[in-house]
């Protein structure tokens, strides 16, 4: 967040997006809910997965990698206790910062419809709680308002200023994917800003400069990889089930080689060896 050009963070899945996200040199990734409800459960993201079980699978994805990972924390899971729980929860499983909404309960996809917001109050309340429940002062929390669809964008600048001044380290307002929106957010809004480019939004994404050029601190690429990796086993296994074998798709596979790469084969054979006949670390006594 402070070094001075945007950070870009694209959106894994599981552990092994991570990793070949951090393979390619990014320096920071987000884990969101939509994907995580997609790789758990197979549904779409209505609020099915509960506290623990985010906190499972982010902490799997945090240590699978040696980058920061920020991830979605929904609507906090309840009220301000159990806000306070998520945070202590999340930073135990080793990750770098969470978002938090202010949506009602059930929440949905922030490009669903349907969506409802909780009265300002209500959610400085639980931003109160969360600052609070942190021990680590790196540890980042952000504030989401999904205000933008709801209320229109006057009523979501005002919740984001609102959020901002309770003493958070980022805001995010989704549903600002238009560059006039992300600009006057921006503007109107102290602090960094995150940004959210989603193919959920069906609208023509920015490039990362646009999005610079707006004034947001970081973007996100929430679900980008995980409807890539969804794309790529729906067109094989239709292949495999049409053809009897993979000819037409061979070129679609990943080489074992690079598969083994990314999962670090060498280093864990390397191990093997190593412990397999460890060095005495004290001699016997006479």
């Amino acid at each position: 967040m402070a070094q001075p050009r945007i950070a870009v963070l694209p959106g894994v899945y599981d552990a092994l997006s991570a990793k070949l996200a951090q393979a390619h040199g990014f320096e920071a990734l987000l884990a969101g809910g939509n994907a995580a409800m997609g790789t758990l459960l197979g549904e779409p993201d209505l609020g099915q997965i509960s506290m623990r079980d985010y906190a499972d699978h982010y902490g799997r994805i945090a240590a699978a990698v040696q980058i920061p990972v920020l991830v979605d924390a929904d609507t906090g899971f309840g009220g301000v206790h159990s806000v306070r729980q998520a945070v202590r929860a999340f930073e135990r499983a080793g990750v770098a910062g969470l978002f938090m909404e202010d949506q009602t309960l059930p929440k949905r996809c922030g490009y669903l419809a349907g969506k409802a917001v909780v009265p300002i109050d209500e959610m400085l309340g639980k931003l109160a709680a969360a600052l609070d429940a942190r021990t680590d002062p790196n540890f980042v929390i952000c504030a989401r308002t999904d205000a933008l669809s709801v209320l229109g964008r006057d009523a979501a600048i005002e919740r984001a200023q609102r959020y901002w001044e309770a003493g958070v380290d980022m805001t995010f307002v989704q549903g600002a994917d238009r560059m006039e929106d992300l600009r006057a957010v921006c503007a109107a809004v102290p602090g960094p800003q995150l940004a959210n480019v989603s193919q959920a939004a069906q609208v023509a994404g920015a490039s990362i400069a646009e999005i610079e050029s707006a004034g947001a601190a970081a973007v996100m690429y929430s679900i980008t990889t995980i409807l890539s990796a969804a794309r790529a086993v729906d067109q094989v296994l239709g292949a495999l089930k049409r053809d009897g074998n993979l000819s037409a798709v061979t070129e679609r596979l990943m080489p074992i080689e690079r598969y083994n790469e990314i999962c670090g084969l060498a280093e864990k054979e390397a191990q093997e060896r190593r412990f397999s006949n460890p060095t005495p670390r004290r001699s016997r006594p006479g």
